[in-house]
């Protein structure tokens, strides 16, 4: 791993511990579907301003696994946003964050990846930490869990695809097809809205409601933020090992942490602090071990 890629990754848990906080304040006003809607469009506008200003430089030729990554990534941010509006901004991070486990999985499954014993103990204490933080919460819908549960797989295999479209495609081609994977599917979510609706499935079904007053300036600073996170943290998979990155992301923990307090969540005991450390721990000891590779 390059330094670089621990350094972007860093900067993107920081850049998303602000977004869920923003998130999870609209999100009392405003469905999940629409804030992805917003977040990918304005992302997006930012984006071909870029590559109109810097034309893309690139290889190409794997579209099926871009189209992929866009899908995926889509589906994820979907399941993610729906657990910052519906859960404690702790929990909903919680399941986002199982991803570096789903991670160590697929690489070596997937990407036929050699992780040391020392890597794979790394991992396993970066997520007893996030335990000890927020141990097991059934006070939600069996549906919230499960849909927090796919955020972090989904999140899994859109960052392993990152890995490997970083070699063939600009970066900013590889963010263009997330954003655009979220942008079509929450308009095909309010079209079929306008005939069709059922609670069951508000996690992916939401009618269109128009913002108003100060709420644009908070939508605007969501997308930006989001945008800038997740440049960050395609540049980090880019450079960097999937399974790396991934521990290396478990900085959000504290992150979120100072702003679930901010936002009146309750009080954290001794337990919650321990696991920041081995959280911590986990996260500098890996950086050393691939540093040492």
């Amino acid at each position: 791993m390059k330094e670089s890629g621990a350094l972007n990754m860093v900067l993107a848990t920081l850049s998303f511990a602000i977004m869920g906080a923003l998130t999870k304040l609209l999100g009392n006003r405003y469905p999940s579907v629409e804030l992805v809607f917003f977040r990918n469009f304005i992302g997006l506008i930012i984006i071909l301003v870029s590559i109109y200003h810097k034309p893309l430089i690139q290889i190409g030729g794997k579209t099926k696994l871009l189209l992929f990554r866009g899908t995926i990534g889509a589906t994820s941010l979907f399941a993610f946003y729906y657990c910052l509006t519906k859960m404690q901004l702790a929990v909903a991070n919680t399941y986002n964050l199982t991803y570096p486990l789903f991670i160590g999985f697929f690489s070596v499954v997937l990407l036929k990846a050699n992780l040391s014993w020392k890597q794979w103990l790394s991992i396993i204490i970066g997520f007893a930490g996030v335990l000890f933080i927020f141990r097991p919460d059934m006070n939600y819908p069996v549906k919230y869990h499960l849909v927090g549960l796919y955020s972090g797989v989904g999140t899994s295999l859109g960052y392993l695809s990152i890995h490997y479209l970083g070699k063939y495609y600009d970066r900013r081609t590889i963010l263009i097809s997330f954003l655009a994977g979220g942008l079509i599917l929450s308009c095909f979510s309010f079209l079929v809205s306008a005939f069709y609706q059922n609670p069951s499935y508000d996690f992916f079904l939401a009618s269109f409601i128009i913002p108003q007053g100060y709420d644009w300036l908070l939508i605007l600073c969501m997308s930006v933020i989001a945008l800038i996170g997740q440049s960050f943290v395609t540049n980090a998979f880019s450079l960097g090992k999937p399974a790396v990155m991934g521990t290396l992301n478990f900085l959000q923990i504290p992150f979120s942490w100072i702003a679930g307090m901010m936002l009146g969540d309750a009080n954290y005991n001794l337990y919650t602090y321990i696991g920041i450390f081995l959280v911590l721990l986990s996260g500098i000891w890996m950086s050393q071990l691939s540093n040492n590779r």
